[in-house]
């Protein structure tokens, strides 16, 4: 099979059930977003995480391609009824998760910049991502176009990597960079 076939080369793609949409069409736009995110949990992988947050992305990237194929498919096609669906229980794991992870972090006093280890940086570049992935679908949700979980998936899994971002500081001896801003009129 070939990668490529030459049916976008006039700015169109195919959804997944038929159809046919421009490249810059909302609902290519959004689950070319959860496409980045997936690839810059790859790259957060790539740092040598702890096997406990590198398990746990391999999980969520695995999730991911889930999240974008749901929104490559047009809810009111056959082939909706033909893939994988997204379970409440992802978004559950996520918040067991989070809890489980700020039980080992020191309490926050200042608002967190992106920094310290690499692991760290790459986490905290994924859930800028996240959180424009999530911006993206909201249209999405609104004319009902995909289901709301996709919503509450992107927004849980972009508290996760903050806090999994911290983790990798953390586990690595690394302190997380605070913000402290200038004192005003200085």
């Amino acid at each position: 099979m070939k990668i490529y076939t030459k049916t976008g080369d006039a700015g169109e793609t195919g959804l997944f059930g038929g159809g046919r949409v421009p490249k810059d069409d909302e609902r290519v736009d959004a689950y070319g977003e959860v496409d980045e995110l997936n690839a810059t949990l790859g790259l957060a992988r790539s740092f040598g995480l702890p096997q406990e947050l590198d398990g746990l992305l391999q999980r969520l990237q695995d999730q991911l391609f889930t999240v974008g194929a749901v929104m490559a498919t047009p809810l009111d096609t056959k082939a909706a009824a033909h893939i994988p669906q997204l379970k409440p229980e992802w978004s559950e794991a996520m918040e067991k998760a989070i809890d489980a992870f700020e039980g080992e972090l020191p309490k926050m006093t200042h608002f967190i910049l992106p920094g310290g280890s690499q692991a760290s940086s790459a986490l905290h570049l994924a859930r800028t991502v996240c959180r424009r992935a999530e911006r993206r679908v909201v249209s999405l949700l609104r004319e009902g176009k995909v289901p709301g979980e996709v919503g509450v998936f992107l927004n849980r899994l972009s508290d996760l990597l903050f806090v999994m971002a911290r983790v990798a500081n953390h586990r690595a001896g690394v302190a997380d960079v605070k913000w402290i801003p200038e004192k005003p009129g200085k």
